[in-house]
């Protein structure tokens, strides 16, 4: 089935021509800048990838395919709302303000990648990476519940993959949210693979979203590939659930075009031309063609944006790469808030052992 032909909100189509009039803030100069952000997204995913493949990065999930998705929720997010993501998310984290660094921190294993401060030195008030399936949910259903009690007319915003939508801690949180009318707005990247299980057989529906009613909350399905559907969808979300008009459930369409993780082999459970044709709906290359049609961008100015694409990436890398490594006792300092006396032993031991392998140097 191309569940691009299924009807949801579309401005821009695969073939980057507008078949709906486009809002009336994407205007030339917003819609090259969310094309810039794609593209440094894209460069950066690539790096990282390359990065993992040479040792000198954990496993990482790649967002190849989902930067319109990612880019479009950061930039309709205001500064005061609070960001609740899943382990895809850098896209819209950095255009939150979070360093690209972090990202390479948290998944080089080093605990200060979940240690958010924005590029201006603001300590950020979005949650760090969540990896355990749909948890993160019912976390944002606090954060949420406390945005509420503050009246400061304040959203949350959570995202998820296709695949936490069949676990209880999502569904729990949609019906929280209903129940208690709360300034939360799901994101659900319904890029049709929940690692090796096809959307077809997690769910009967033929939408996602239409999980909503069961909760009572508000459901729309968008093309996650059309960064300015994407974005037209979310910025109205948040403005329903800042003036407490309630939470919104967004099934937002698109494909994963990487494995699930570094670790991961995709080639194993789907084919080759599905691939072939999930890239043609790409949401680069689309926003890319509409531009150019508009004759707001030519190639050129792409070749000039992904040169400095690259080269702020890199300097990115090298900073990570010649990061100070943290103690390796550190990891057992994030786990606890007051550490229980057996877990300090433990600590003590590795302490020790470090001591005794730098021949009595550490620090």
């Amino acid at each position: 089935m191309n569940v691009q032909a299924l009807p949801m909100l579309r401005f821009i189509d695969h073939n980057g021509e507008a078949v709906e009039q486009l809002p009336s803030w994407a205007d030339g100069t917003t819609l090259v800048k969310f094309y810039q952000d794609m593209v440094m997204s894209r460069t950066y995913d690539n790096k990282a990838v390359a990065l993992q493949r040479t040792g000198k990065l954990g496993t990482y999930p790649s967002h190849l395919g989902a930067e319109g998705y990612g880019v479009a929720i950061g930039h309709a997010m205001h500064a005061n709302d609070v960001f609740i993501p899943y382990y895809r998310d850098m896209p819209a984290m950095w255009v939150r303000g979070i360093p690209m660094e972090k990202n390479l921190q948290y998944w080089g294993g080093d605990e200060r990648g979940s240690d958010f401060t924005a590029l201006d030195g603001t300590p950020s008030r979005d949650l760090p990476f969540c990896v355990p399936i749909a948890t993160q949910c019912t976390h944002a259903v606090g954060v949420a519940s406390a945005l509420k009690i503050e009246g400061q007319h304040k959203a949350a915003l959570v995202t998820c993959g296709d695949g936490a939508t069949s676990k209880g801690d999502f569904l729990e949180s949609i019906n929280c949210a209903g129940a208690w009318n709360l300034p939360l707005v799901f994101v659900v990247n319904n890029n049709q693979w929940a690692i090796s299980v096809p959307r077809n057989l997690q769910c009967a529906a033929e939408f996602l979203s239409e999980k909503a009613k069961g909760a009572g909350i508000k459901g729309v399905t968008v093309d996650g590939n059309d960064i300015v559907a994407m974005h037209d969808v979310v910025l109205a979300a948040l403005d329903r659930a800042r003036k407490g008009k309630g939470p919104t459930l967004i099934e937002a369409v698109s494909y994963r075009l990487s494995d699930h993780t570094t670790a991961d082999d995709a080639t194993r459970y789907r084919s080759d031309d599905e691939l072939k044709q999930a890239w043609r709906y790409d949401p680069v290359s689309r926003m890319k063609q509409y531009l150019i049609t508009q004759g707001l961008w030519n190639e050129e100015k792409d070749q000039a944006w992904a040169t400095r694409a690259k080269s702020d990436i890199e300097s990115v890398v090298e900073h990570y790469l010649n990061l100070t490594p943290q103690a390796p006792e550190t990891a057992f300092d994030y786990l606890y808030e007051s550490a229980p006396k057996e877990l300090n032993a433990q600590r003590d031991q590795l302490i020790h052992k470090v001591m005794r392998m730098q021949g009595g140097k550490h620090g």
